[in-house]
């Protein structure tokens, strides 16, 4: 069992980057029947799986932003379906449950890069110069 400041183990990011390679492709291909996900491109962009492997929490972002929420509603909708496939396609012990969520990392990123350019925050990261005798 891993310490507590160690990430999650090896075996948990092999999971999850499968779990988010199987739903990336079932996306991209269209085999979900659903309007909203065939009129979106969505991004699986990170899968966090739980110690167990019982649940998946999978982070999604469409394309540019657009229509967050009605795309998260329609994943929600389709969890059933997504989850049989992952299972079939993934041979785990259980079939995980997913849980889909917005992936807000990119608005942080964002922000922040936003912040460091303004001109008052520049000034202060600026290295003061030393002076030479």
């Amino acid at each position: 069992m891993p310490a507590p400041n160690e990430g999650p183990s090896v075996r948990l990011l092999r999971v999850g980057e499968q779990v988010r390679h199987v739903l990336s492709d079932i996306l991209q291909r269209g085999d979900v029947h659903d309007d909203v996900l065939a009129s979106h491109v969505v991004s699986v962009t990170e899968v966090r799986m739980s110690p167990d492997l019982r649940h998946a929490t999978v982070f999604i972002k469409s394309l540019l932003g657009q229509d967050e929420e009605a795309v998260l509603k329609a994943l929600r909708t389709n969890t059933a379906f997504l989850q049989r496939e992952v299972a079939t396609r993934i041979r785990l012990k259980y079939a995980a449950k997913l849980k889909f969520l917005a992936d807000e990392s990119f608005d942080e990123g964002s922000h922040i890069d936003k912040l460091l350019r303004d001109p008052k925050v520049a000034r202060d990261l600026e290295q003061p110069e030393i002076e030479e005798d």
